[in-house]
């Protein structure tokens, strides 16, 4: 599958100019790195460096808005701006200028992805089924993940003639669907859905549920045999094999009814947590220090998530710098590509820059 658009030039074209770009000089894959430029300049410099070694891509670009996004002393503007306010950055490009910007940058960023790495492109609604296809394309239907809808804000109330908008998307792909990192990241029940979840409380007062000892399937093996003078309902199988069912018992793990129906007890402090699903609430900061600035929670999930403290977290389009400060703090290293002079400097100070280079490409 390909989407077809103006001016698209072929992958092998764009990887050509990509060579002639040089290599980066002053980076040694020791540490993290701050790059002040076009991205597409870093980005090919770091390839003409080093193939495959990102484990981690997170990019936030300018969403198509045909807006100017701007910066004040006091706070940061996406919409209306003050005379003593400061250009963060344009979004200024027509439909299919835009989409050969990011399709250019989607082929390099699919080079640099090491094979066990994985690519989350954050995007609204009004470009997001566009990137779609072109991610389809690059990374392979095979790799896709996941299309998560992320809740931005709290519900909308304006007079145009449409569903109120407070959500947007992040499209999440693998290099390879049979090796990415997943660490399976999961997510604590809240007191209210423990004390659901787990009704009952035994003498020491811990929280705990039972189920029961069989599970869907038939099976000819030991977990299909007599224990206790029983066998498993009719096309069922044992969760366990009889003698780890002994041990439980013994360890006062299943709870027997009046009527002799024995049921496994799990404890809620012994509870892993819920599995992430693909609705997430993360609300962006109300008092931004740069527009456009994402919720520090969400990034620090993607990178727990999709990342190990050996790898490399890269954002072309760094901005605020949530990724950095959100890699920073998990101990990974980073690399980071903004041309803005206000992003840089914003960047520089969240994440008090003293240990970290700073190239600036031309």
């Amino acid at each position: 599958m390909e989407l077809i658009f103006k001016d698209k030039r072929p992958k092998n074209l764009i990887l050509e100019e990509a060579a002639q770009q040089g290599v980066l000089s002053g980076f040694d894959f020791t540490g993290s790195i701050l790059l002040q430029g076009d991205n597409f300049l870093g980005l090919s410099r770091l390839l003409n460096l080093e193939k495959a070694f990102v484990d981690l891509i997170y990019i936030d670009p300018p969403f198509n808005t045909n807006q100017i996004f701007s910066i004040t002393p006091n706070r940061a503007n996406t919409i209306s701006r003050s005379k003593s306010s400061v250009t963060a950055y344009e979004d200024l490009m027509d439909a299919e200028e835009y989409l050969n910007f990011m399709y250019e940058r989607f082929v390099l960023l699919y080079e640099l992805l090491s094979e066990r790495g994985s690519i989350y492109v954050h995007i609204d609604t009004k470009m997001g089924h566009y990137f779609k296809v072109i991610l389809d394309e690059i990374f392979g239907t095979e790799n896709y993940k996941n299309d998560i809808t992320r809740i931005k804000s709290n519900p909308k109330n304006f007079d145009r003639k449409a569903y109120g908008n407070e959500k947007d998307m992040i499209l999440f792909y693998s290099k390879n669907a049979n090796c990415n990192i997943w660490n399976e990241v999961r997510v604590k029940l809240t007191k209210k859905e423990l004390q659901t979840k787990f009704e009952k409380i035994d003498k020491n007062g811990r929280r705990y549920t039972t189920i029961p000892l069989h599970a869907p399937g038939e099976s000819s093996g030991i977990t299909g045999q007599k224990w206790r003078g029983m066998l498993p309902p009719e096309g069922r199988h044992w969760r366990t094999s009889p003698e780890e069912f002994d041990k439980l018992d013994e360890q006062g793990l299943i709870e027997w009814s009046s009527t002799g129906n024995p049921r496994i007890k799990k404890y809620a402090d012994e509870h892993k947590g819920k599995k992430i699903q693909d609705v997430w609430t993360f609300k962006d900061p109300q008092d931004p220090v740069y527009p456009t600035q994402k919720n520090l929670e969400l990034l620090k999930m993607i990178i727990k998530q999709s990342s190990r403290e050996d790898s490399y977290v890269l954002d072309c389009f760094a901005g605020s710098g949530t990724t950095l400060v959100a890699a920073k703090e998990l101990k990974r290293k980073y690399i980071g590509i903004d041309k803005s002079e206000i992003a840089i400097k914003v960047i520089q100070q969240r994440l008090n820059l003293e240990n970290t280079n700073i190239i600036k490409l031309d």
